[in-house]
């Protein structure tokens, strides 16, 4: 419809210069000892009828011209009335476009596994979903409706202006294929300059962004001025490269005055030649002076659709990057969603790291039975928080199987698995939203207050979130910037409990709490996690949780593995940590009384 739209404004807009001239030599036959022409130039068919018609009214020379003008005033009421539809279709057209393909880059980037986001900043993915997509939509609206314009109108004057002489308007002409090849060589070079602007500008939204987020260790270790010279050294860089651009961007508007104005002259000299030797020609000469008026803009916007053009290329080919990525870890076709039992097999599971090449785990075995409670200790390193991840499949094993209720983790659908499993991270994220928001975030329908602030008495939070100003409304600031470290470990703990999963893991998740605190989580979650089967790695013992199988980790293997008692017995890493542990305890009490 946008197309159509652009093609009628334009034929209309082509008739005007017609009636103009035809007006023009009326003027010219009725000047005293003027020659009446036999001779009439073809015109469009609807300006032919307008002729016929002006001579079966007999119009008076005032008549004539009224009539006329009135004429070409309605051409132009009907083309910019034709022109506001032709951007109410196309323009509104690419903003459906720019929100469809945002979503759609949004979408896919959830899709994608964890690997990637380990391997790409946010900053840049921020850049091409926010700048490269606009100019992507730059193109899909206004460079696709001004290629269609000038596309058309020029088509329709050229057409026009071949009907009435061939020789002036090759003459008229003759300046435009030197413009043409202008156009070529500077968009090769736009296109070049704009990719290279476009990668920068996501180094820059890249360093912007970490700096904003790190802002606390900024401060802390005084590295304001530091940081500030490599982000000006960043945006050095982009202005340099931009300034190059609007440079290259530069010659085209002043190349095409030249071409146009060249163009002009060229008209009224051939054109004023031939109306000396033949008067009737005049209206001619002002019909072509008039389309070359009117090719001024859609010629003049050939350098920009182009460039605006070459930019979407540009940034398309950014977009195309991720769209075109495969997510590593994806569910298998056809399998059916069904409930997840807490029965977990690790069966010779062997796991690299594809990006460092580090073996985190080496012929894993392990079976979890329903219900059983496990603390899972180690080095930093030994490849405890694999086990987690690979559990939630954030990624798969190199070779080996995990099974949960006898059914291969390829073989249940993530979002099943997902929903059955809480983890509780190392590395807390709370969103810029509500207390009550951020505990209810992993169910499918919002909570009410009663089962949130349940969840958070479980979680030894619910006292302190009370204390707040508005309670459960309370907002966190971005990454729960306004909470303490133990605050944000136990929101997240009830997040966590929330969702009442079948499997729930804590990875590390009490390190910021105090060890009232501590015993107090402990013994609510012993209540807590009486019928599920729960996954406890730390760095510490929580002597006041009855586990029923301990396991060490040490390089990827199991080392150890049993009850409290028997491993006190093998008088190992756990028998030594144990002990350690408790000679922290007796002198940190002897301190607090003051011994």
């Amino acid at each position: 419809m946008g197309t159509l739209f652009v093609i009628l404004s334009n034929y209309f807009a082509v008739l005007a210069p017609q009636i103009t001239g035809f007006v023009v030599n009326q003027v010219q036959q009725r000047l005293p000892g003027a020659h009446a022409s036999t001779s009439r130039l073809p015109n469009d068919a609807l300006v032919d009828r307008f002729i016929h018609w002006i001579g079966l009214g007999n119009f008076s020379f005032t008549g004539l011209v009224a009539v006329c003008s009135i004429t070409i005033l309605l051409l132009a009421v009907l083309r910019g009335i034709l022109m506001f539809f032709m951007r109410q279709t196309i323009i509104v057209m690419s903003r459906h476009i720019e929100y469809d393909q945002k979503n759609e880059i949004f979408r896919h980037y959830q899709l994608l596994d964890t690997a990637f986001y380990k391997t790409h900043s946010t900053g840049d993915m921020m850049n091409r979903m926010t700048e490269d997509v606009s100019r992507v939509r730059m193109y899909t609206g206004p460079a696709i409706m001004y290629l269609i314009n000038l596309v058309t109108l020029i088509g329709f004057c050229v057409v026009n202006m071949l009907r009435k002489d061939v020789m002036l308007t090759i003459y008229v002409l003759a300046p435009l294929p030197v413009l043409a090849a202008t156009i070529y060589i500077v968009n090769s070079i736009i296109n070049r300059k704009s990719e290279r602007i476009q990668a920068l500008l996501s180094d820059l939204t890249t360093n912007a962004q970490e700096s904003y987020s790190g802002i606390r260790v900024i401060k802390s270790f005084v590295q304001e001025k530091a940081m500030l010279g490599f982000f000006e050294k960043n945006s050095e860089a982009y202005k340099k490269n931009a300034i190059g651009l609007a440079k290259v961007e530069a010659i085209y508007f002043p190349s095409m005055a030249l071409m146009i104005g060249i163009s002009t002259l060229v008209t009224i000299f051939m054109g004023g030649m031939q109306a000396l030797a033949d008067p009737t020609k005049v209206g001619l000469v002002v019909e072509f002076v008039i389309y070359i008026n009117m090719l001024t803009f859609p010629v003049s916007a050939i350098g920009w659709t182009a460039s605006m053009i070459q930019r979407a290329a540009a940034s398309q080919k950014r977009l195309n990057e991720f769209l075109q990525t495969q997510p590593a870890i994806a569910d298998r076709k056809d399998i059916q969603p069904s409930p997840v039992s807490g029965d977990i097999v690790f069966d010779n599971v062997q796991f690299t790291y594809p990006h460092t090449g580090i073996q985190a785990l080496q012929q894993f075995n392990l079976h979890i039975r329903k219900g059983e409670k496990l603390l899972i200790l180690g080095r930093t390193g030994s490849g405890k928080t694999t086990l987690a991840q690979l559990l939630l499949r954030f990624y798969d094993p190199v070779s080996g199987h995990i099974r949960i209720g006898g059914r291969d983790l390829r073989d249940i659908p993530l979002k099943t698995l997902r929903e059955q499993v809480s983890y509780v991270q190392q590395d807390v994220f709370l969103f810029s939203d509500s207390v009550k928001d951020n505990i209810s975030f992993g169910l499918a329908e919002p909570a009410g207050l009663e089962a949130v602030s349940e969840a958070a008495s479980f979680a030894s939070v619910h006292k302190d979130i009370l204390g707040f100003d508005k309670g459960y409304d309370t907002t966190i600031g971005e990454r729960g910037v306004t909470l303490s470290g133990g605050q944000k470990q136990r929101i997240s703990i009830a997040r966590a409990l929330i969702k009442k999963p079948e499997i729930i893991v804590f990875d590390d998740c009490l390190s910021a709490v105090d060890a009232k605190t501590e015993f107090e989580i402990i013994s609510n979650l012993y209540r807590y996690l009486h019928d599920k089967t729960a996954l406890i790695i730390t760095h510490r013992i929580f002597s006041s949780f009855r586990f029923d199988r301990i396991l060490v980790l040490d390089n990827g293997t199991l080392t150890e593995m049993g009850t409290h008692d028997e491993l006190m017995q093998r008088n190992g890493y756990y028998a030594e940590l144990y002990r350690l542990q408790l000679t922290e305890a007796s002198n940190g009490e002897r301190v607090e009384n003051g011994v």
